[in-house]
């Protein structure tokens, strides 16, 4: 298990809670160090989190049970018992999160004696068949006539599973955010990573993203959390802002500008897949202007304001 590095960029206090990621490679870490860190940097201080990057692989890739960096997620509670490390939390965030910058504390919505994942499929705030089909639409339309209009994007859950050999679950987690405790879920999820050898075939090319929501939803202890703490760009995109996906998909202050709005209602934003609209997180200035900022805190603050409703008589714009 030598060479593993854990790079502790804040330590975790007296929360002894952590964000944690998997970032292997230039690629991936320098994409994460330019357009995210800051942000997630900023919430952990804000909330008193620890944060940590794993920058090489979390065992040896001579072991049969090696599996790709997505899987190894299920390794980091073990890897933080063993370093001695004072954690009692960890919330592992894929690289492509964007952190809004009045997202609450995410660990103060988890039990630690749960798994918090969320749905990809229920408590949208859309329809989720109607997204798929505009986002399959659009991309067909706009990126490429090659991009199917029907395919395993819209399997149903019992599809999804079967097509997997295991046992149909209620629902299906993004896999890009788990929250868990390192004491009590350590050796559960080494055992999930260890049941599957390194030759595991999924839809999501040998990804973990179906055969660990069937191990955490058969074991039965989750917590469902709110979209806003994944909320999806993709989704995001298809449902409010579909001109981005025709010439303005180029025009990085328009996606800023949308990235912002879509975080003044979500926490967590995950740019999550493999088309255009995965790399839209690459862009510089997110929440950098102070007016932006402003405007974020004033809303927060007035959200938490107690409205009366009483008449104010009829106003009209000044200019």
């Amino acid at each position: 298990m030598g060479g593993v590095v854990m790079k502790v960029l804040i330590e975790p206090g007296n929360s002894r809670n952590v964000l944690a990621t998997i970032a292997i490679g230039d690629a991936y870490y320098g994409a994460w160090e330019k357009y995210a860190q800051a942000g997630w940097e900023s919430y952990c201080r804000r909330h008193g989190l620890g944060l940590i990057v794993f920058d090489q692989d979390l065992l040896s890739s001579d072991l049969p049970t090696w599996k790709k960096a997505t899987w190894q997620k299920m390794l980091i509670a073990e890897k933080l018992v063993d370093s001695g490390l004072e954690v009692a939390n960890v919330c592992y965030l894929d690289t492509d999160i964007l952190i809004g910058s009045f997202a609450p504390d995410i660990f103060q919505f988890c039990d630690p004696q749960t798994i918090g994942l969320v749905s990809l499929r229920n408590g949208l705030p859309f329809p989720y068949d109607e997204v798929l089909r505009r986002m399959a639409f659009l991309r067909h339309y706009c990126y490429d006539s090659a991009y199917p209009l029907d395919s395993a994007l819209f399997m149903s859950l019992d599809q999804l599973y079967r097509h997997h050999e295991l046992s149909v679950q209620g629902d299906e987690a993004c896999m890009g955010l788990i929250v868990f405790n390192v004491v009590n879920h350590a050796h559960l999820m080494r055992q999930w990573f260890d049941k599957y050898d390194r030759s595991v075939q999924s839809i999501t090319n040998g990804g973990d993203q179906t055969h660990i929501n069937y191990e955490i939803q058969n074991w039965g202890k989750v917590t469902w959390l709110d979209y806003r703490f994944q909320a999806i760009w993709a989704f995001e995109m298809a449902w409010k802002y579909p001109f981005l996906y025709e010439e303005r998909r180029n025009d990085e202050a328009l996606i800023r500008s949308c990235i912002e709005a879509s975080l003044y209602q979500n926490h967590f934003l995950h740019f999550a897949g493999s088309w255009h609209e995965s790399r839209m997180w690459k862009v510089d200035g997110v929440f950098s202007d102070v007016r932006s900022l402003e405007l974020v805190h004033a809303y927060q603050g007035y959200l938490a304001e107690t409205l009366t409703g009483n008449p104010v008589g009829f106003v009209k714009p000044s200019n």
